[in-house]
């Protein structure tokens, strides 16, 4: 049995902790929000008090935060806190650049360290199903793989700090740039009087095909599982989209890249949030974009 903290009890933190959990680990958790602290308890949980305390004698360090400014903060607080030999990994997703400070962190107490973002959303998180992408030393990915691997089902080592994260925005950029060329071709179809089933079956297997459109399918009726069957209630919401959308585009910058696309998808996402829809799951751009041909 491992002894692991858990730093970021949230939507996708607080169903992670629990699987670790349920795979048998001595967990103790932290969350500056009350009510996501008493959820992680009634998982089994132990309850800390302060990120420090849940370090505590715990041989791996996890933390789930909002943003890269979070991270530095906390680890800043964490790793003069952890024992000897812990393991830090950081499962946000937030810029590369952060993630290396986090590195260094680490590095200067002697302590392995991973970034190690996450695909598979709010479902991956409870069922264990999530992917990792992973940054870090080849030591570090040994250590960490097996804990990794109760909270999901594929866990791929990128490269060195800050691979993860660079893994990870990358992924996200196709999904946000793939969305909205699936709800283009929709709303052109709806226009050409092609039924959504027919679209769907016809794209689905051939060369329009790909796994957002077999899985999150921005229009009622293909996929029964969508969000679009559900009043677009998030599974990732557009928030989270352009977050990763624009960190891609920060990243870009950063390593002289060129990204138009990504960069246009970033400016709709933006647009679509700023009318109110934030708090919609990604796919319903469709309906922006269906706003836009009317």
């Amino acid at each position: 049995m491992t002894s692991i903290a858990f730093i970021g009890l949230g939507n996708m933190g607080g169903p992670m902790a629990a699987n670790l959990v349920k795979a048998g680990h001595s967990v103790q958790g932290f969350d500056l929000v009350p009510a996501s602290r008493e959820a992680a308890a009634a998982e089994g949980v132990a309850s800390a008090a302060s990120a420090v305390e849940a370090v505590a004698g715990a041989e791996i360090v996890v933390t789930m935060l909002p943003a890269g400014k979070h991270v530095r903060a906390v680890w800043a607080e964490i790793v003069p806190a952890a024992e000897p030999g812990a393991l830090l990994v950081d499962c946000s997703t937030i810029d590369v650049e952060s993630a290396r400070a986090a590195h260094e962190l680490a590095a200067g107490r002697g302590l392995k360290s991973l970034d190690a973002p996450v695909s598979g959303g709010t479902v991956g998180a409870k069922g264990a199903t999530l992917t990792f992408m992973v940054g870090g030393a080849e030591d570090a990915f040994r250590a960490g793989e097996p804990v990794l691997a109760r909270m999901g089902r594929r866990v791929v080592h990128c490269g060195g700090a800050g691979a993860g994260q660079a893994a990870k925005i990358c992924n996200n950029m196709i999904l946000g740039i793939t969305m909205i060329g699936i709800s283009e071709a929709f709303v052109l179809g709806e226009k050409l009087g092609l039924s959504h089933q027919a679209l769907f079956d016809v794209a689905s297997t051939s060369s329009g095909s790909c796994w957002a459109l077999t899985t999150h399918c921005p229009v009622p009726g293909p996929v029964p599982a969508s969000a679009a069957n559900h009043g677009y209630k998030p599974g990732f919401a557009t928030d989270l989209m352009l977050k990763d959308l624009t960190l891609s585009q920060e990243a870009a910058r950063s390593a002289g890249a060129t990204t138009p696309l990504g960069a246009r998808a970033a400016e709709l996402y933006r647009t679509f949030q700023e009318g109110g829809h934030g708090g919609e799951d990604y796919s319903a751009i469709v309906t922006y974009l269906r706003g836009l041909a009317s």
